[in-house]
């Protein structure tokens, strides 16, 4: 007759793995390097991301910047929420993909950091500071335009306080995601994915729509620049595309310049 005994959960010798150790190496890595961006401290001793209030941008794989935006929650809480949690409109909506982020850059504002975040001199600040970082990022790219779906408010440009770089990829992952074939595969199917959210919402920001046409020309440059390498030719001239000329100025939101109908997206997307 046979026995009827209880399996036990632990039956094989197996044991259930870390969280930590669930994620594939690849994702690993990131995020260990961005642990190590996170523990980062400044010449006086302060943690870097535990500034309160601050600016920060993304970069990819070749320097140019994709991505700026400000916080008034803490850096480390609003960076987690875009590269860890994924739960910001940017990342959420497919704007920002985040295997394209090679580097991250933060500018904390010290001199705000124990100031309420409903201190409108203190947010017109924060708005000074972000669109001045903003327009450092349009100055350094190539393309003149970055994939912010909302155009900081127009502000005084100022000076930027003193800003930090980390790398959030290791020289090895850059070698195999960074070759031209990986990305123009991945940024195609980015653009799929941002195009069916517009195409499944119906109704999206007009930046999303700029944010579409902007990924579109960044493929194409890429593309280009790869099709320039196997026929042995120089790589083209990035003004050979107007994004200007495809979707106007990038230096102010055309519906909202003044940021006066904001939608703060602090919080993330429930």
């Amino acid at each position: 007759m046979a026995s009827r005994g209880t399996a036990s959960p632990q039956s094989g010798g197996h044991s259930k793995p870390r969280k930590k150790d669930l994620p594939a190496p690849l994702v690993q890595e990131f995020r260990q390097l961005f642990d190590e961006a996170k523990k980062a401290k400044d010449d006086q001793g302060r943690k870097i991301s535990s500034a309160k209030w601050g600016v920060y941008a993304f970069f990819d794989y070749d320097g140019e910047p994709i991505y700026v935006g400000q916080t008034h929650e803490q850096l480390a809480t609003r960076l987690n929420r875009h590269l860890t949690n994924q739960r910001t409109d940017a990342v959420a909506m497919r704007i920002l993909d985040i295997f394209e982020v090679a580097e991250v850059r933060m500018w904390p504002v010290w001199e705000l950091q124990g100031v309420s975040a409903k201190d409108n001199d203190a947010l017109r600040l924060l708005d000074a500071y972000e669109y001045s970082a903003y327009l450092a990022a349009i100055e350094d790219s190539k393309f003149g335009a970055i994939l912010n779906e909302k155009i900081p408010p127009i502000s005084t440009r100022v000076e930027l306080p003193e800003s930090y770089t980390f790398p959030l990829i290791s020289e090895q992952t850059r070698r195999e995601r960074g070759h031209a074939d990986v990305r123009i595969a991945r940024r195609a199917e980015t653009i799929a994915r941002l195009a069916a959210v517009a195409h499944e919402r119906g109704e999206v920001s007009d930046g999303l729509r700029r944010v579409l046409v902007i990924q579109a020309v960044r493929l194409a440059y890429l593309s280009a620049v790869r099709l320039a390498e196997v026929e042995g030719r120089p790589e083209p001239d990035p003004a050979a595309i107007s994004v200007e000329g495809l979707v106007g100025s990038v230096l102010y939101e055309h519906s909202d310049p003044h940021g006066e109908k904001r939608d703060d997206d602090e919080g993330g997307v429930t």
